[in-house]
């Protein structure tokens, strides 16, 4: 990770830090700033999974690629100030299906990230693709366009589990996806879904086994959960018991670990070296921008740390900012989080790892001082919930398990 530039001259620090002390609900005074990473969102897929809460939405028959590049280049520009300089440490190209994309947009929207801002030369750049639209020769220009990570949705290799998510691919589709990306970048991210409609531990474990033999450097096993607003909520498919599921739960962490993979978040597995660093900063409490319909950011200033959100459906995100003389037709959200606020936010990210995160984060990065969360953390200490380490902020194995309960007590 980066070091923090400084924002404030050496002189002023101290004055800075006696003034931060107090917790009150006024503007938070940061010394430094976090690092920096960019989301894009691609708003497209073939089709609405009915598990889905994203904001993803059915493709046309068309895509409206060029229209969509030229919006995403202007929303990208009302928000350079913000960013004026600052260093960006990893792209996350999300959605949505981006591998719709055809080469020749994804080559354009990357060079023009480039052209606008200060990508490290190391900068992670992780692009989303699913099975069912993996082309080989696509996949070997997202790579040359500058992409070094592919994360698949694979959710599962078993079509009989496939069929009841609604995904277009099958199990076979799953293996040339793998093979295909794993042909043309070095890092491959593998998402898989658990305690499906039907799902057995055994055939969980067979899942996790399948993708065990590619030998990919990161895994995300996600427990399939109902979400509002989603048809599996409106018609709930018949999933397996709690038991089952913890089962499950039990014995995938105990595979992975025998296969070498640290545990290091809620949902994230990785060999060692291979942890995400675009997800590392989001629960490290750094600074995100946001770009494409629906997209969410974070931003931190020497005063105050913003949260963004786009508009959510594409055609209104691009008619705000390609038509409308309106200046933030294209924001469904802009607001400045209270000071009240930044403990539960900060928590909220930070004891979803492992590892939890230096002490100093706390300060750094919410402006506050750590006397401002002095009693749930002595609180969360005494109910076992919480590392006795002063110099980390990081959950036991109880507070794992109680995860929610720790997390509200900074409420």
């Amino acid at each position: 990770m980066p070091r923090a530039i400084s924002i404030v001259p050496a002189g002023q620090q101290e004055a800075v830090r006696r003034v931060a002390m107090p917790f009150a609900p006024g503007p938070s005074l940061l010394t430094s700033l976090p690092p920096l990473s960019v989301y894009v969102h691609v708003p497209w897929c073939v089709r609405k999974c009915p598990y889905c809460d994203f904001n993803s939405h059915a493709a046309p028959e068309t895509l409206p690629e060029e229209r969509y590049l030229e919006a995403l280049a202007a929303d990208l520009d009302q928000s350079l100030p913000q960013v004026w300089g600052r260093k960006v440490v990893s792209v996350f190209i999300g959605g949505g299906t981006p591998s719709l994309l055809s080469a020749a947009t994804l080559d354009a929207m990357l060079a023009m990230l480039r052209a606008r801002l200060p990508l490290l030369p190391d900068a992670e750049i992780t692009m989303e693709a699913n099975p069912g639209t993996v082309e080989a020769g696509r996949f070997a220009a997202y790579a040359a366009s500058g992409v070094n990570r592919i994360s698949l949705g694979i959710q599962s290799f078993d079509d009989r589990s496939l069929k009841a998510l609604g995904r277009i691919h099958d199990g076979r589709a799953a293996r040339q996806a793998i093979e295909i990306a794993q042909r043309h970048v070095d890092r491959v991210n593998l998402d898989l879904m658990f305690a499906l409609p039907g799902q057995t531990p055994d055939g969980c474990l067979d899942d996790v086994a399948t993708a065990l033999a590619f030998g990919t450097e990161h895994l995300s096993l996600y427990h399939l959960t109902l979400e509002p607003n989603t048809v599996f909520a409106k018609y709930p498919p018949p999933l397996p018991d709690d038991d089952d599921a913890f089962e499950m739960q039990d014995r995938i962490e105990a595979r992975l670990a025998q296969a070498g993979y640290e545990h290091y978040e809620i949902s994230a597995y990785a060999k060692p070296g291979a942890r995400c660093r675009h997800n590392l900063n989001y629960w490290e409490f750094g600074d995100y921008l946001g770009i494409g319909p629906g997209a969410h950011g974070k931003l931190s200033f020497h005063d105050r740390i913003l949260r963004e959100a786009r508009v959510r459906n594409p055609q209104s995100w691009m008619d705000a900012l390609l038509d409308s003389v309106a200046d933030t037709g294209w924001l469904a959200e802009s607001r400045q989080v209270g000071a009240e606020e930044l403990p539960f936010e900060f928590m909220l990210n930070a004891l979803r790892l492992a590892d939890g995160v230096p002490a100093a984060f706390f300060p750094e990065r919410t402006g506050l001082n750590l006397a401002a969360i002095a009693r749930p953390l002595a609180k969360a200490v005494e109910k076992g919930l919480l590392d006795e380490d002063p110099t980390r902020i990081r959950a036991t194995e109880l507070g794992r398990r109680f995860l929610n309960d720790l997390q509200e007590l900074f409420l």
